[in-house]
């Protein structure tokens, strides 16, 4: 049964508010106000933490000024470790709370001299996981660090979208390292879907959650990614036993979204969750 206005524990801290980043593009004051507002709404328990670039730090500090309630944020380091101890001096003058950081791999770097670089990190770091033949290096050395993968799942070109077998293959690689991960870019609808605009093939979050379970139990990942079907998906999701649950979330423990009513309105409409009376 769905317990009407409140978030699921299998759906809680879900969407990472990614309103700055492409498609959605939100200006960021307008993003940290939306943020606010989601985190007050019912649907608060759904919402993780607003994701900005490392980039756009200084800005931020404009926009929050005397801010007194800290900003939850995860800061994204497109430049790789190299810009991390600069995020960390501005991120210590601001009024936030750092959940998390995500940096991507530069090309000449190696596992060992990633996992070496972060260690100074302040909050778990999400390692953006190179689609090469690193992948399987780096989820190694990541094991026991407590820190954690990301995987793009999508982009503005389609291949920048993986296809099942390598989507399965990376989620199987990442449960059986121990590591959790996030995902990131394409994932725009709860269900696999093909884009009416670009055709692209596009994954499911609801379709990776169920991959994340195939894989802990020893069923078909791919199958699960490759399922349309969103009655057989809600139904699957919701017959999940409670420690299931948990352990699937400890291994996807989020999605970035620009939009957060968008798969909050698709969870509804599966039935997954409900809003109380008097709200939408």
């Amino acid at each position: 049964m769905v317990d009407g206005g409140r978030i699921p524990a299998l759906f809680a801290g879900l969407c990472d508010d990614a309103a700055v980043f492409p498609p959605g593009l939100a200006p960021l004051p307008d993003a940290v106000a939306a943020h606010d507002e989601h985190v007050s709404a019912w649907y608060a328990g759904l919402v993780g933490p607003l994701v900005v670039a490392a980039t756009a730090l200084g800005e931020l500090a404009e926009v929050l000024g005397d801010r007194e309630a800290p900003l939850p944020i995860a800061v994204t380091l497109p430049g790789g470790p190299a810009q991390l101890d600069g995020a960390l001096k501005a991120v210590a003058t601001l009024p936030v709370k750092l959940d998390a950081l995500e940096i991507a791999v530069p090309d000449e770097m190696g596992p060992d001299e990633v996992v070496d670089a972060i260690s100074v990190a302040t909050a778990p770091v999400f390692v953006e996981i190179p689609r090469d033949g690193r992948r399987l290096r780096m989820l190694a050395a990541l094991s026991g660090t407590g820190h954690r993968a990301k995987f793009r799942t999508g982009g503005v070109r389609a291949e920048l979208y993986p296809d099942e077998a390598e989507l399965a293959a990376a989620v199987r690689a990442a449960v059986e390292a121990g590591v959790p991960f996030k995902a990131t870019a394409g994932l725009h609808h709860a269900l696999r879907n093909t884009d009416p605009a670009t055709g692209f093939e596009q994954h499911g979050f609801l379709n990776l959650m169920l991959a994340t379970d195939a894989v802990l139990t020893g069923g078909d990942a791919e199958a699960a990614l490759a399922e349309r079907d969103g009655a057989a998906l809600a139904g699957r999701l919701r017959a999940l036993e409670p420690d299931r649950a948990v352990a699937v979330r400890a291994g996807f423990t989020s999605f970035g979204t620009c939009s957060i009513t968008d798969p909050l309105t698709e969870l509804a409409g599966l039935g997954l969750l409900e809003a109380p009376r008097g709200e939408a």
